[in-house]
């Protein structure tokens, strides 16, 4: 698999490259990381020989720092440095369709013109592969937190653990065990009828048990799929506001990633993932892959 990730001398960045290893993909990553320097940055009439030379000074500290990281990771890849825009940069050199994007969830700052934190939005955004926000140190992928509402982009998200990851990780002497995948489905809290008393009229009354059987039977599937390929996985359900909830079961599963589609099944059908997965982005604690 083809990845690129997004470094900027941070720890955020660092981190980013640190989680390609420890992520379970079926077929071994080759890695490139790539240092954008800031072109915006580099034409502003007011900066000083003396603030070019650091950034140059330290976009070259970056691109050894990251070639032994490499090498001690025993990644199979190249570093590279670019200069221009970051996020159209990034984009540029991010595979199509089958490959990965990790990107550090916050940079060195405004001064010093990176900033993942601002292009990762973009990024997620615009990119046509999955994208993978880090936002902790790498830990080895033993609980995943998986986000369904039945839209195609959730089935992506779903395929893509299917067919991507390894349903089992090593624990050391030869031996493994299974990942397991806590499948969640949230519908969101809202009146069905006008008012309250509304929803002691027998037609709301159904239409709460056919969205609640709709829901078990997503999740009853996606939960055979994953165990039949080696996982183990159970099915949460929850009523509430999705991007918190989310979050919330998440960290009561004590998931190390969340995956979750890029885009829902839209305003009719009230789960809106694509505004979810920012939201969670922007405020999960651990780190997030987004899948499209």
């Amino acid at each position: 698999m083809n990845v690129v990730v997004a470094m900027d001398g941070s720890k955020y960045g660092h981190w980013a490259l640190h989680w390609v290893p420890k992520l379970p993909l079926v077929e071994p990553p080759k890695v490139l990381a790539l240092h954008v320097r800031d072109r915006a940055w580099l034409q502003l009439p007011f900066r000083t020989k003396v603030e070019t030379q650091r950034v140059e000074a330290r976009s070259a500290r970056t691109l050894k720092k990251v070639t032994e990281q490499l090498a001690a990771l025993k990644l199979t890849g190249t570093a590279r440095e670019e200069e221009g825009s970051v996020a159209p940069t990034i984009l540029k050199r991010t595979p199509k369709h089958n490959g990965l994007l990790v990107v550090g969830s916050q940079g060195l700052g405004a001064l010093d013109r990176f900033t993942l934190g601002s292009v990762s939005t973009k990024l997620i955004q615009q990119a046509t592969c999955p994208v993978l926000v880090v936002k902790n140190e790498a830990v080895p992928v033993r609980r995943i937190a998986l986000a369904t509402d039945g839209s195609p982009a959730s089935a992506k998200a779903l395929e893509f653990v299917l067919t991507k990851f390894q349903p089992d990780r090593p624990t050391g002497k030869g031996r493994s065990a299974a990942i397991h995948v806590s499948v969640i489905h949230v519908t969101l809290r809202r009146p069905l009828a006008p008012f309250d008393i509304g929803t002691t009229i027998p037609w709301t009354q159904q239409r709460r048990l056919k969205v609640k059987e709709e829901s078990r039977t997503l999740l009853d599937q996606s939960v055979q799929k994953l165990i039949k390929a080696g996982f183990t996985a159970e099915p949460l359900c929850y009523l509430g506001n999705p991007a918190e909830e989310i979050m919330k079961a998440a960290s009561q599963q004590r998931a190390d990633l969340i995956v979750m589609g890029a885009q829902g099944l839209g305003a009719i059908a009230r789960f809106l993932i694509g505004s979810v997965s920012t939201r969670v982005v922007q405020h999960a604690k651990g780190s997030v892959l987004v899948v499209r």
